[in-house]
């Protein structure tokens, strides 16, 4: 059937209401407004609000809000709670710990003068401030395509339909068409491993000549604890216990304001066993006493998860094509020395809006490539950074949490990020699992309902919601790889990366089903990067569904 769709043109479209794609909104409206001239900006995200997809960690480095609004303490900006101090912590065994020297403890790691703060709640302000500034936002809008013209040229997006049934047949009475928004310029920021900017990435090659990018996932809860464990500004990092050199990862408890404590667990995606939860490994680390003296007797209101792109400037890909750019992480941007990605994120916005802005100033009808975002991004603060921090992820990869850790020490610390060298991890991610049959299964234990919780429930307090009857959002290129190739290999590890319980081994004997409960789904993309057989693609559902986050 031809749908009808109504055309809408910008100057500038904006996939993606995170950190990235709103401060390169705001800059764009700056710029216009210090020039004296028009920028019609516009910008789709696909959650039912600005901020309710958006998971970190979070503390943040103010050096690009800085910049972007300088008056953001009077402008009532969310950030209440400056850093107090560092604990880092390694982790021995599920009861030892041996807290860290700050001699010995990377200078990328120390956070004075950085805030704990919710990002989701720094985006819906920025979202106010771009409102304010003249930014058209339209939330609950999925961007599912770029439009590509016969040249190659990248000249918009189209935004999903509304109201497709499971059958992918429109529903009587209830069917929208999506929009076709064009723009002489169109920045994707949809976040890590952005469906979008993947299928930009292939079709351009525009990481023909960069390292693999390497992801991990976060998980996170947020916590209401008793005020008299409550140390505001206080910051815990740690690694380690549950963790280890073949299964890589750290840890991470904040204590913002009003007795709010969050946890969370980061678990590199190039884990080898197959057996491996990255949800329970989450689950059990609260129990630690380190972590647990902290959370007990606390409420957990809300969950989520969301993988992060880790690879650093060795995997940074060429970040324009005809007619766009990729920013934040869907560019890949995050700092992994600092375990911060949204200063970083922001400050990419920033420059590829000053490369759009001199371009249309210049009289640019667009399909171009904004050469200048590059050279921008090569004088500026955030290559230095990148580049600094190039060699953190490798060594861990490399030497595990501490011989890698003691080669990041002696390079931050002594060469400042300079040393002469550069290291490589040439092995993509979902390469490393090894067979089941090789691997030692885990025993993990029940959820005690304190401290530790079963997806389902975790789900529920994620807030995610999706309307049942559309089309499934997690596409198999080959179904019956999961049954055939990755069960008897991996014991198909969907059923326990995912940490959502979206997919489930079924039934028994000859009669055993790969099933995908897309319902759960709380927009992680764990299963687009780990899955074995690069056999699924997770593309945006109708928009507004997926997690609904608060505080997070």
């Amino acid at each position: 059937m031809q749908i009808e769709r109504d055309v809408m043109e910008y100057d500038v479209v904006i996939v993606g209401g995170g950190p990235a794609g709103l401060s390169a909104a705001c800059r764009l409206k700056q710029k216009a407004a210090e020039a004296g001239q028009e920028i019609n900006v516009c910008l789709v995200e696909k959650g039912s609000e600005i901020g309710a997809h958006i998971l970190s960690g979070a503390v943040l480095e103010p050096r690009a809000l800085n910049e972007l609004f300088p008056d953001w303490k009077k402008n009532g900006a969310p950030l209440n709670t400056q850093v107090a101090r560092d604990d880092v912590y390694f982790f021995l065994s599920e009861t030892n710990a041996v807290k860290m020297p700050n001699l010995f403890v990377p200078k990328t790691m120390h956070n004075e003068n950085n805030y704990i703060i919710s990002l989701g709640n720094l985006c819906r302000w920025l979202g106010e401030q771009a409102e304010a500034l003249g930014v058209e936002i339209y939330p609950g809008f999925a961007a599912q395509d770029a439009i590509i013209d016969e040249q190659g040229v990248v000249r918009g997006i189209t935004v999903g339909d509304m109201g497709v049934g499971l059958d992918g047949e429109p529903k009587e009475g209830d069917f929208t068409p999506g929009m076709e928004l064009r723009a002489k310029y169109t920045l994707f920021a949809e976040g890590c491993r952005g469906h979008i900017g993947k299928r930009l990435l292939k079709k351009y090659e525009l990481d023909k000549d960069a390292d693999p990018q390497h992801y991990a996932i976060g998980l996170k809860e947020v916590w209401t604890v008793d005020p008299a464990k409550h140390e505001p500004g206080l910051v815990v990092h740690g690694a380690g216990w549950p963790l280890n050199n073949s299964n890589p990862g750290g840890s991470f408890l904040y204590h913002l304001d009003q007795d709010t404590v969050v946890c969370g667990l980061i678990v590199d995606l190039s884990y080898s066993n197959p057996y491996l939860s990255p949800f329970d490994e989450f689950q059990r680390f609260k129990h630690h006493p380190v972590i647990k003296q902290y959370l007990e007797g606390g409420t957990r209101v809300s969950y989520g998860a969301r993988a992060i792109c880790k690879g650093g400037f060795n995997s940074l890909p060429k970040m324009v094509f005809p007619g766009g750019a990729l920013i934040g992480c869907d560019l890949g941007t995050m700092n992994f020395a600092k375990i911060k990605g949204s200063h970083t994120a922001m400050k990419s916005g920033m420059l590829a809006a000053d490369a759009c802005a001199e371009a249309l100033f210049a009289g640019a009808e667009g399909g171009d490539e904004l050469t200048a975002f590059p050279v921008k991004f090569k004088e500026s603060w955030l290559y230095e950074e990148l580049y600094q921090s190039r060699n953190f992820g490798v060594w861990l990869h490399k030497l595990g949490a501490i011989f890698g850790g003691a080669m990041n020490y002696i390079e931050q610390n002594w060469f400042g990020g300079k040393a002469p060298w550069t290291v490589h991890d040439l092995k993509k991610d979902h390469e490393c699992l090894t067979l089941a049959k090789d691997a030692p299964k885990i025993d993990y234990p029940k959820p005690d309902g304190k401290l530790s919780f079963d997806k389902l429930s975790s789900v529920f307090v994620s807030s995610t919601n999706h309307e049942e009857d559309q089309p499934v959002h997690l596409k198999l290129a080959d179904p019956s790889i999961p049954i055939d190739k990755n069960l008897p290999m991996y014991d198909e590890p969907a059923q326990r990366y995912c940490p959502a319980g979206v997919y489930e081994v079924v039934g028994e004997g000859d009669d055993k089903r790969f099933q995908i409960n897309a319902q759960n789904c709380v927009h992680c993309k764990t299963c687009d990067i780990k899955d074995p057989a690069q056999n699924i693609t997770w593309v945006a559902p109708e928009g507004s569904g997926g997690p609904n986050y608060a505080n997070m």
